[in-house]
This record gives C-alpha cells, sequence and structure tokens, in this order.
C-alpha cells in the first residue's frame, strides 16, 4: 500500500532554480506535483492528494515542461512513467523537498513549536482502538497541530520512514527494525474471539493445543499481528485456513465470527469498544498470555522532539496503566 501523500502549498520563495533556454524558476509547489504524479504513476491520484483539480495539476507540469524544454513523463492510457531526463529531475526535487522539510523542523524544534504539520504512521490493528482514545484529546490541547495520520503494514512504515514519506510511526517491536529508534508505549494482549457454534465457546481460556484445528480467520500476509499470532500458536497449516481472505481486516472477521463462524483475534484495547454480548465471546489466552509490544518508531534523522513527546505522552497517558509493563504471566511475542 502506497502510503497516503499530503501536498500542500508553502508559502516561501523557490530554493533552486534549472535552467534551460531560458532561466526557469521551478517552484516547490511544482516540486510536489511532480513528485506526487512520480510516485502515484496517476495524474488523478496525485491531483486529489495534492488538494488540486486534476486540469490544474497537468496544466502545471506542462507549464514546467515547457519552461525546462524537456518532456518530464511519458503519457498513456495505462500508465505514467517518468522519462530519464525527468527522473532526475524528480530524484532532484525530492531531495530540495526533504531539504526545505528539514530546514522547517530544525526552526519549529527550536522554538519548540506545537504547530504545524506532522505525519503519522500507523498499524491498521492498533489505529481502530488507540485512536479515538488520543486524538481527540491532542485536537482539543493543541489545535494549530495538524496531525496527518496513515494506516500501513510494518513494511510499508518502514519504506516511509526511510524516505522521509512520515515522521514517525506507531507499530510493534518486531525483528527487522533494527536500524530504527524504537520508543516503547504499551503492551498489548492478543485475545481470541470465539462463535458460540464452537466448541471452545466452553472454555474459559484459550491454550495453544484448543485451535489448531479450528476454523480460523487470519489477517493476510504482511500484517505483523497475523505473524505473531502464527508463531506463538505454532500455525503451520495458517496458510490453508480461513486466513486467505485477502485485505480481511480484524472488525470483519469479528462479524464474521459473530454470525457462528470459526475464531479470530483482537488486540487487548478492542475490548473496551465491545457490547455487553460481544464480550461474551471474547477469551483470554491461558498462562503464558501471548502480547506485543507497542512501540514509536523514527529514523535516526528525526528533528521534531517535542511534537513526538508530546503524542508519545498522550498515548502512555490514555491506555490503561496496567498496560504500561510486563508482568510476570504475559510472554512478549
Amino acid at each position: 500500500m502506497n502510503p497516503r501523500i499530503i501536498c500542500e502549498q508553502v508559502h516561501i520563495a523557490p530554493v533552486c532554480t534549472i535552467f534551460a533556454k531560458n532561466e526557469t524558476d521551478m517552484t516547490l509547489q511544482q516540486m510536489q506535483y511532480i513528485t506526487a504524479v512520480s510516485r502515484l504513476r496517476h495524474f488523478a491520484r496525485a491531483a486529489k492528494e495534492c488538494g488540486v483539480t486534476q486540469p490544474t495539476l497537468s496544466a502545471m507540469i506542462r507549464k514546467l515542461e515547457e519552461e525546462l524544454g524537456v518532456t518530464l513523463f511519458e503519457r498513456s492510457s495505462q500508465l505514467v512513467e517518468p522519462t530519464p531526463t525527468g527522473q532526475l529531475v524528480i530524484e532532484e526535487a525530492q531531495a530540495m523537498l526533504d531539504c526545505e522539510r528539514r530546514i522547517r523542523d530544525i526552526i519549529a524544534e527550536q522554538q519548540h513549536s506545537l504547530r504545524g504539520t506532522f505525519r503519522l504512521g500507523i498499524l491498521p490493528t492498533i489505529a481502530p482502538y488507540l485512536l479515538p482514545r488520543v486524538m481527540p484529546w491532542l485536537g482539543r490541547k493543541f489545535p494549530e497541530l495538524n496531525l496527518h495520520v496513515t494506516e500501513m503494514k510494518t513494511g510499508d512504515i518502514k519504506e516511509a520512514l526511510t524516505r522521509g514519506e512520515i515522521d514517525a510511526a506507531v507499530a510493534v517491536s518486531v525483528s527487522g527494525l533494527d536500524g530504527f529508534n524504537q520508543t516503547r508505549l504499551y503492551y498489548e494482549q492478543f485475545v481470541a474471539y470465539v462463535s458460540r457454534e464452537s466448541p471452545l465457546f466452553s472454555n474459559r481460556h484459550i491454550v495453544v493445543s484448543d485451535i489448531r484445528n479450528e476454523s480460523l480467520w487470519l489477517l493476510d500476509e504482511g500484517h505483523c499481528f497475523r505473524d505473531q499470532l502464527v508463531k506463538f500458536c505454532q500455525l503451520k497449516a495458517a496458510d490453508k485456513s480461513k486466513s486467505n481472505y485477502l485485505l480481511g481486516s480484524i472488525e470483519t472477521f469479528m462479524r464474521m465470527v459473530e454470525s457462528g463462524n470459526g475464531i479470530t483475534f483482537i488486540p487487548e484495547l478492542a475490548l473496551e469498544q465491545l457490547s455487553p454480548q460481544q464480550k461474551e465471546l471474547a477469551r483470554p489466552f491461558g498462562l503464558p498470555i501471548p502480547v506485543r509490544e507497542v512501540v514509536m518508531l523514527t529514523t535516526g534523522k528525526f528533528i521534531r522532539k517535542a511534537v513526538l513527546d508530546t503524542i508519545t505522552d498522550a498515548i502512555v497517558t490514555h491506555v490503561p496503566e496496567r498496560m504500561l509493563r510486563l508482568n510476570n504471566t504475559e510472554q512478549r511475542i
């Protein structure tokens, strides 16, 4: 999944000049347009994300091409591709945009500013249960902080952080994150969600051996939520289960279970959003209880510590206190 990029017109003087037949000022706005088209390979989607109409974006890029005397994109009915020259221009434009943003970040951090745009990635298995707790409070407390949130899988988070497309991310501590800074936020238990027709419904707790012959609803591959459960539960046949339901969500699988079909797993924070009838379907794991460690990820180049500390403190404050530490009945997976 490509992360959502929000392009804004910035009101500062152009920061670079490209020379063609005549000296031509290439503005930051034009750089945003061409990098968005290059990333999305589609004019309409780029225009939507940049907050302009497609005719406006297309006209601005055409005008830039005429001024530079080069073709930046090969256009066809199927796909938009940068030309070799266009690719070089786009790479430099992206570097300039990254530089401009870092300058803004340095100034904002120096001023301890809690305003402006901050781009946060978050796992889709965390967002529906954490954000409603935190976002309203942040909006009331810091109305000038424009928090742009994008749901994405762990692999997409790593790429987006590396490319500078997001500033930080709420993720889960798993292998493969050695190159990123991790700040622990909280620990969260995995909970089984069992249909009334399942033989496991009568069990007070779920143990690993109980679920190997059950009809499972699992997220598709690439979700660390799935990967951790498959590993913990030793589900060697997971690829043959109902986990082949592509692009499913925890909410979709919960509805399937509620209709009397199989079992699935939900994160602990989801419990507080359940009705009394839904809570009757939730079953904790027996000891040791599997938990995931939720963390804030940044790169070594991260600058805006004041904003990050504010968001981190808000998250820690708005989750149950018992989730802030690992107890002796839990096993981090």
